[in-house]
């Protein structure tokens, strides 16, 4: 998985790029978004364009993503996920934990 970010307005949006599976990617998101809070960046975007595979350990990371910007005080949200990845959201029930949104302006405009 690869990480590419920028700035909209007063948010962050976290490009991920490839399969999202967990191991050492959960190490470099977790590690980015605490580098986040301490600059004072507290909401963020995931945009999953490029995410054609997640498993349990990279929805793992999400939420772990998630709560560590909800309990700074901020918010998580997702774009741009395929009908697969929107599909295995909504199979688990996570769709009533993450904010789905189908572009990234859409989700940027929900702050």
């Amino acid at each position: 998985m690869k990480l590419k970010t920028k700035e909209v307005k007063d948010i962050t949006v976290i490009e991920l790029d490839g399969n999202v599976i967990g191991g050492p990617d959960v190490t470099v998101l977790n590690d980015y978004l605490h580098e986040l809070i301490a600059d004072n960046k507290k909401n963020v975007v995931v945009d999953l364009k490029m995410v054609s595979f997640i498993n349990s350990s990279g929805l793992g990371m999400l939420i772990g993503g998630l709560t560590t910007m909800r309990n700074s005080g901020g918010d998580l949200k997702l774009a741009r996920a395929s009908k697969k990845i929107e599909h295995l959201l909504e199979v688990t029930k996570l769709l009533k934990v993450f904010d789905l949104h189908k572009n990234v302006n859409d989700a940027i405009a929900s702050f």
